[in-house]
């Protein structure tokens, strides 16, 4: 593993090596990346991503510089190419989070140190990473029924690449129009129906209905998407001992209600905190000698 920038470049082998090392790292301190330096190039807003990978990467003795493109010379036309090459001979890593992923592939072209996707417009893959390590910490298995309930974004799109590679029984149902723009496979069914897709779920997952750079589109989106809400009439379809996910941040009472994400079977919180846990681990993985 070279780089992170989506779930299609892992195997399971590699996914299941990701999970074993963040096992044994979950809760430790080392010194094993000390004085490796990463770079936090960050085009969004964030609270889980940027404080987790930071204390990440100082549990492991190394430590972390912030920028945004205001501070650096991006916003006055330096390409990211350029940008690439200088980042490389100062940082041992990249962590970038972007509106376009084609900003995370110029990155990692040109960069000559690893570039890890923390989120882009197309794929989420350290959330995803983090959410199905969880979902083994809890259930002990991902042969599950998963059910994805409202925009297809990117956060779906890398659900449906783990669901690939793990062979998972994947239910995704979005308003129309909104589908994830991801290829699906013979396992993961498509339905404009959140009843047929939470029907025997083991697992319920959902994200905001308006992603951001999307607020010009809410009037729109809170039309579209009223019906897709997960509340406890919804959940009764789900299996009794069902687990709801959200990669945060909640916006309570769209997408979710406050009885179900505070509720005792909402694990939201657990995979927030598995974030800084399994970026650990990638970040050894991809830094250590």
């Amino acid at each position: 593993m070279k780089n992170l920038i989506s779930l299609k470049s892992l195997n399971k082998e590699e996914i299941r090596k990701i999970f074993d090392l963040t096992k044994q790292l979950k809760g430790k301190k080392t010194k094993d990346l000390f004085e490796k330096n990463l770079v936090l190039y960050f085009e969004k807003p964030s609270t889980r991503t940027v404080v987790s990978f930071f204390v990440a990467i100082v549990q492991l003795g190394g430590d972390a510089i912030y920028l945004t493109p205001k501070e650096m010379q991006i916003s006055r036309g330096e390409t990211i190419a350029d940008t690439a090459k200088v980042l490389s001979r100062y940082a041992d890593g990249i962590v970038a989070r972007v509106y376009k992923h084609k900003t995370i592939e110029e990155l990692a072209h040109h960069a000559k140190i690893p570039v890890i996707n923390s989120l882009s417009d197309k794929y989420h893959p350290c959330q995803v990473l983090a959410d199905l390590y969880t979902i083994l910490e809890k259930k002990k298995t991902l042969d599950l029924n998963f059910a994805w309930i409202g925009d297809g974004n990117n956060v779906c799109n890398s659900w449906i690449n783990a669901a690939k590679i793990f062979n998972l029984k994947l239910n995704i149902a979005t308003p129309k129009g909104y589908e994830p723009r991801e290829r699906i496979s013979k396992k993961i069914k498509l339905t404009h129906n959140p009843e047929v897709a939470v029907k025997d779920a083991d697992v319920v997952i959902t994200d905001t209905w308006i992603s951001m750079g999307q607020e010009k589109e809410m009037k729109k989106r809170l039309k579209a998407f009223k019906k897709f809400q997960v509340n406890s009439k919804l959940l009764k379809l789900a299996k009794s001992d069902y687990l709801f996910m959200h990669c945060l941040p909640a916006h309570r009472g769209f997408e979710v209600t406050s009885k179900i994400i505070d509720g005792k079977h909402s694990i939201v919180f657990d995979e927030a905190e598995n974030r800084l846990h399994v970026q650990k681990a990638i970040l050894y993985l991809l830094l250590k000698d």
